[in-house]
């Protein structure tokens, strides 16, 4: 299930759809953390649960990071996980993109696959090991977006101190 631009009522009308086809009850709670998910892409859990509680405040801390974990079993969200960063969750599922994750400020953009589908790398194994057969490759790349490349001081010529 990927992003595609659409109401309000169409994304829960889809979301709904896919909970019942999953056998789960469509509930404010899931389609309100489906609906903060959508609305911040990879949100950590508590940026989510800030979210899901603007609009359901009773809602626990706990019940949102139940909700998550069973839409990502469902695989109605997708969860990231990056180094020294908690794992956040998306909607874009169904695809077979990656991520970049930028090393200054932890902006995290989507790369798609440069082969279109997946897998996009294909391994080159060691002699004698037990092959697979790999359905996914998962991407991670790291650096510098623009804004904290334009953002770094220049470096300074050195001093001669002869």
């Amino acid at each position: 299930m990927t992003q595609t631009a659409s109401t309000p009522e169409a994304r829960e009308a889809r979301w709904s759809a896919a909970l019942h086809s999953s056998h789960r009850r469509v509930t404010r709670q899931r389609l309100a953390v489906l609906a903060a998910v959508e609305q911040s892409p990879h949100a950590t859990a508590d940026e989510a649960a800030t979210a899901v509680r603007a609009a359901l405040p009773h809602i626990t801390v706990q019940s949102v990071y139940v909700v998550l974990a069973d839409l990502t079993d469902l695989g109605l969200l997708r969860r990231i996980d990056t180094p020294h960063s908690p794992a956040r969750y998306e909607t874009r599922v169904g695809d077979n993109h990656h991520h970049a994750v930028c090393t200054g400020c932890g902006r995290i953009e989507d790369v798609d696959c440069a082969v279109g589908h997946a897998p996009c790398l294909t391994p080159e194994w060691s002699p004698g090991a037990h092959r697979m057969t790999i359905q996914i490759a998962e991407v991670l790349y790291q650096g510098l977006c623009d804004d904290c490349r334009s953002a770094a001081p220049s470096p300074q010529p050195s001093e001669s101190h002869e």
